[in-house]
C-alpha cells in the first residue's frame, strides 16, 4: 500500500525524479514524459466523468485505475537485476476488458460517413481531449520502446492503443449515440 505522509520532498528541485526502482532520471527523460502523459490522460478522463452517464462513468472509473497500473508499469523499467518485489504490469485481461467495452458501446452506434470533430456535448468534448492526450502517450511509449536499453511491454502499448479507440467510441456514445456528433465537412469554409 502506498503511504503519502509528505507531499513535497525537495528531491526534484534540480530537475530529476525517481523511478520506482529508486533510479534518478531527468524530468525531461522520455520514460518520465511517457508516464506523465499517461497521468494527463487520467486527469482528462476525470474531467469527462463529471459529465458521463452512470454506465460510461463506471467504465471510465475502471480505466482510471488501469492508468495508475500503467503508470506504475512504466515507472518500473525492466532490469537485469532481480527485483526486490514483483513489479505491477499491465496485463492482457485489462486490454480485453477495454475491447469488450468498445464492442458494447459500438453496438448502439450507426456507422460513420465522415470524420467527427471534437465537440458536441461536454462529455464528448472532454472524451476527445482525453483521446488526443492518450494518442500522445501512445506515441511517446512507442518512441520509448524503440529506444536502445528501454523496454515497454506489448500489453502497455496495446492498452494505450485500445484506450484511444475506446475514448473515441465513448465520445460518440456521449453525443446521443452519435446523433449529436459534429461532422467534418471537407472544404466547407473555402
Amino acid at each position: 500500500m502506498v503511504t503519502l505522509n509528505r507531499i513535497y520532498t525537495r528531491t526534484g528541485d534540480k530537475g530529476s525524479t525517481a523511478l520506482a526502482s529508486g533510479e534518478r532520471r531527468s524530468k525531461a527523460d522520455l520514460r518520465i514524459e511517457t508516464y506523465g502523459t499517461v497521468d494527463e490522460t487520467n486527469a482528462c478522463i476525470g474531467l469527462a466523468r463529471l459529465h458521463a452517464d452512470p454506465r460510461l462513468d463506471a467504465m471510465l472509473g475502471a480505466i482510471q485505475n488501469d492508468l495508475f497500473d500503467l503508470g506504475a508499469d512504466l515507472a518500473t523499467p525492466e532490469s537485469a537485476e532481480p527485483p526486490k518485489y514483483e513489479p505491477l504490469r499491465v496485463v492482457a485481461t485489462q486490454v480485453q476488458r477495454i475491447e469488450r467495452d468498445i464492442d458494447a458501446l459500438n453496438a448502439d452506434l450507426s456507422p460513420l460517413k465522415s470524420f467527427v470533430l471534437p465537440g458536441g456535448s461536454p462529455a464528448a468534448a472532454a472524451l476527445h481531449l482525453a483521446r488526443t492526450t492518450c494518442r500522445r502517450a501512445e506515441r511517446l511509449a512507442v518512441a520509448l520502446a524503440a529506444t536502445e536499453g528501454e523496454v515497454v511491454s506489448p500489453e502497455a502499448l496495446q492498452y494505450l492503443n485500445r484506450l484511444s479507440d475506446f475514448l473515441f467510441v465513448a465520445s460518440r456514445t456521449a453525443n446521443a449515440n452519435g446523433a449529436d456528433d459534429v461532422l467534418w465537412v471537407p472544404g466547407k469554409n473555402r
